[in-house]
């Protein structure tokens, strides 16, 4: 539950609202399917790994086990990395969807994010739980109502609203207008661009096999978490985003605007076009709960995986040190040092920022999903090599290893065209070049400065240790799951299992 709380963020109540301007209702549709069926095939095979290996690090671990050991640190420290740019595109969203309600200043509210989480982080982390459970009881309801009364609004169940079914999807167009250039190629260009946006709300999904380590019967628990985060995210996403695709058009004057207002969200559009007062406020509060939630959740991730670090001699000694409490705190306040990047709104356009820091965000995601798909293709390499059957995993990958494959170089290929919009002419500008690439030049120096500094190498492939995880798995079995039966368990198995 709390990687879900983590998962659903701004990505989809705030920057949805690019998404569809950009590539119209079925281009933003088609853009975020795209991306959920390369989540399903990364915790696919995210779940095998955690399945054969369940350490605690998770795809930072197997690196060091079935590739190398220096990819282990960059990877490490690209998931230290990562929440150091999300978190703060958190706060920036925070500042823009209070700005709804008041005109106080920008900067007063980003502090108020910076000291509330770093307090939660050092003291309070006992509540953190309970703070994830709530926000994502709160996001579930708010999605679950956003949806139903999209329907009922778009059905013309509301007094004074004709029924509009499809119709923004024949004007101004299933794929809006056009982005950099007109024609096809401007709706394919508003279809491509949407491909970053979806990764960057996708992400943190990768999160459920981080403690595998600390899971009961991991190598039976975490497959089935990592299905039911993805079905529940992906479902949730699908659906609000088609819903809301049929009752705001892509050229509506609010998606098109630059202030950096919450008007901005096409949830809000919808909700102000139906003319119910309360929902817009509504709405709002429990996205601002759900940007605070992410950000919390951002800090903790981001703490313990430099905690892991040091641990490990990969990172400076002294973020070892832990409070009474075992809080690493040095780690959460090196973490927590980077909130203040919001701050870069306030001389900035807030949207502007607020996509700087999302391309960072989807950049350093997609350089795991790489690494999560990079392991999986090693340890089936390792078993052809070794002689051992893939019948002998704990858990085996549907379709493998053609999804790891996926994962690889449909990651890749996003990680390299991501920004295709600054090389259009007229378009070029070097902070969105930097945000779109600055992770591939800082894992490759990452990697490489390890290597060479630690002369590590590529574990060949007859000495990655499948055996041992297989025969320490066949040494502690875990209890089989207890099916239900009838209507309510065969659904079970269908939805979950």
């Amino acid at each position: 539950m709390i990687a879900l709380a983590g998962a659903i963020g701004t990505g989809l109540f705030l920057g949805s609202g690019k998404a569809i301007q950009r590539a119209g209702p079925v281009g933003t549709l088609i853009g975020y399917s795209t991306i959920g069926g390369l989540v399903i095939c990364v915790m696919l095979c995210l779940a095998e790994l955690s399945a054969l290996a369940p350490v605690s690090g998770a795809y930072v671990r197997h690196a060091e086990y079935f590739v190398d050991p220096a990819l282990s640190f960059a990877i490490g420290w690209i998931a230290v990395y990562g929440p150091c740019v999300s978190v703060p595109s958190e706060w920036v969203a925070v500042s823009t969807i209070v700005r709804y309600w008041t005109d106080l200043h920008p900067g007063i509210i980003i502090a108020i994010c910076i000291v509330v989480s770093f307090l939660t982080n050092i003291f309070f982390i006992r509540v953190f739980g309970e703070v994830e459970l709530i926000s994502a009881m709160l996001k579930i309801a708010l999605i679950i109502g956003l949806i139903l009364f999209g329907l009922v609004y778009d059905l013309g169940g509301v007094p004074g609203q004709s029924r509009l079914g499809f119709w923004y999807w024949v004007e101004p167009g299933a794929f809006g207008e056009g982005y950099l250039v007109g024609g096809g190629i401007g709706r394919f260009c508003g279809f491509f661009s949407v491909l970053v946006n979806a990764v960057y709300s996708f992400a943190g999904v990768e999160t459920t096999s981080i403690a595998a380590a600390e899971t009961k019967n991991p190598r039976r628990n975490i497959p089935r978490a990592a299905k039911h985060i993805f079905v529940r995210v992906f479902v949730f996403y699908i659906l609000s985003l088609f819903v809301v695709g049929l009752i705001v058009p892509s050229n509506d004057p609010h998606l098109l605007t630059s202030t950096g207002n919450a008007a901005q969200s096409p949830f809000v559009i919808a909700a102000e076009k139906a003319g119910v007062r309360v929902l817009p406020s509504i709405i709002n509060a429990v996205v601002v709960t759900s940007a605070w939630s992410s950000g919390n959740h951002g800090i903790l991730q981001g703490s313990r995986s430099l905690y892991a670090l040091a641990l490990e001699d990969k990172a400076p000694a002294f973020f070892r040190r832990t409070s009474r409490w075992g809080i690493p705190y040095l780690c959460v306040i090196f973490q927590s040092s980077f909130m203040f990047l919001a701050y870069m709104s306030l001389n900035s356009d807030a949207n502007t920022v607020f996509g700087w820091l999302s391309n960072l965000t989807a950049s350093s995601t997609l350089a795991v999903w790489v690494v999560v798909g990079t392991c999986s293709l090693r340890v089936r390499w390792a078993m052809e090599a070794q002689g051992i059957p893939y019948q002998e995993l704990p858990y085996s990958a549907p379709l493998q290893p053609y999804l790891a494959h996926v994962v690889t170089w449909f990651s890749s290929f996003i990680m390299l065209s991501g920004g295709f919009y600054v090389f259009v002419d007229g378009h070029w500008n070097v902070s969105d070049f930097f945000s779109s690439y600055f992770t591939i030049p800082l894992s490759l120096a990452l990697y490489l400065g390890w290597k060479l500094l630690k002369g590590t190498s590529i574990v060949p492939l007859e000495e990655v240790p499948v055996g041992t995880f297989i025969a320490i798995a066949r040494a502690n079995p875990e209890p089989p799951l207890r099916k239900k039966k009838g209507v309510v368990g065969w659904f079970g198995r269908f939805w979950w299992d």
